[in-house]
């Protein structure tokens, strides 16, 4: 035999490529252990379904590409552990889920009891990225862990909203030891702090076009529910919306503008079936269901006046011009100088000067394409 623990077997099973839960699941099936599994005959390997002779091969050669000593000792330099489907610590609502990985890296603690996923677009706007920050700060506030993917955009503002105020767990599509994106990784850290990294990918793995759409049922296999801020009718979000579908969670999608095209996929999902959000109070009152001791009550939920409170209170004053061109960038609008010009009727230098005062007022922001958008702060 091997020598190996059942633990250290399916680290080094986890590395074959190709492998996966589900095959995995039917080796322990056929031989009854991760070790015998590795100690077993290509010949037997093969009479496995889905396992042909690449995967046996890859199985039979796992220590010429894996390292189980180094990637025990890196572990315990990050302060990361490899738990296995069932023990403590495992994210509980994960475990129910067929094909759940059979063990994943954490760093950090899982927190027991409710949790909701947040996902985005990586190319959200200023609007979006306040919901999403908003939503995830009175989510763990009323004690509801935010489950999201560290990645740029929407996700990053899920985690940074959730830490304000409680915890957050970040599922990532490469090894825990790969910090991706490069500028989260201060964020993971903190995220470490108050929640866990996790990942089903041994140490050292790079992100790829494969990682990503598998680490998204994790996202939403690990919540009760998924909330869908801002996104396009394809992409990583819909991928999570529709796994959350099929695992049996509540979606929630955030309405939008019916121009933007951040807004095409949280509407086909409304229209398919997904709840209306308009505040975090919607989400919690559909935890209560499952999670009585749920608390708080959402300040979004109390009126106007909070909501214009949460968004930076009554504002500077205004110039006419500068409320003109305010008004033309409401409702989430895009617009560039010229298109405002038209818009408001006025001269393109009294609308260049206008923008100009309302940026430094921080009430709207110029984007990458040099168009506008008013700032959540300025919304009313």
């Amino acid at each position: 035999m091997s020598g190996l623990s059942q633990r250290q077997a399916l680290m080094a099973l986890g590395s074959v490529p190709g492998l996966g839960p589900v095959r995995t699941g039917r080796l322990l099936e056929a031989f009854g252990s991760a070790p015998a599994v590795l100690e077993a005959p290509a010949s037997a390997l093969r009479q496995v379904d889905g396992v042909g002779p690449e995967i046996s091969a890859a199985i039979l050669s796992w220590r010429s590409r894996f390292d189980l000593a180094r990637e025990e000792e890196q572990l315990a330099r990050l302060g990361a552990d490899f738990i296995l489907k069932g023990e403590p610590g495992y994210p509980a609502r994960l475990s129910e889920l067929p094909g759940a990985p059979l063990g994943l890296y954490i760093r950090g603690a899982v927190p027991a009891g409710p949790a909701v996923a947040i996902v985005g677009t990586r190319r959200a706007t200023l609007y979006g990225r306040r919901v999403a920050r908003s939503f995830a700060t009175e989510l763990a506030r009323a004690g509801i862990c935010v489950v999201s993917g560290l990645a740029r955009g929407i996700d990053g503002e899920a985690h940074e909203g959730a830490l304000s105020t409680g915890s957050t767990l970040a599922f990532l599509g490469c090894g825990l030891d790969v910090t991706y994106p490069p500028e989260h990784g201060e964020l993971a850290e903190r995220v470490c702090r108050c929640g866990a990294l996790i990942s089903e990918y041994s140490l050292g793995r790079q992100p790829d076009a494969q990682t990503f759409p598998q680490r998204n049922r994790l996202i939403s296999g690990a919540a009760d529910a998924l909330l869908v801020v801002e996104s396009d009718l394809k992409g990583g979000s819909m991928i999570s919306a529709g796994c959350a579908a099929e695992q049996g969670r509540i979606v929630f999608a955030v309405p939008g503008r019916i121009d933007q095209p951040s807004s095409r996929g949280c509407h086909a999902l409304i229209r398919d079936g997904a709840m209306l959000a308009s505040s975090a109070q919607d989400i919690i009152d559909e935890i209560r269901h499952q999670y009585p001791r749920v608390t708080g009550r959402s300040t979004s939920e109390s009126g106007p006046q909070q909501q214009q409170e949460m968004f930076g209170g009554a504002g500077p004053k205004l110039s006419d011009d500068e409320r003109k061109v305010l008004g033309a960038l409401e409702d989430g609008a895009l617009l560039h100088p010229d298109a405002i010009a038209r818009i408001c009727v006025m001269a393109q230098p009294a609308v260049m000067s206008a923008l100009m005062l309302l940026e430094l007022k921080r009430l709207v922001a110029r984007r990458a394409d040099a168009s506008y958008e008013m700032q959540a702060s300025s919304r009313r």
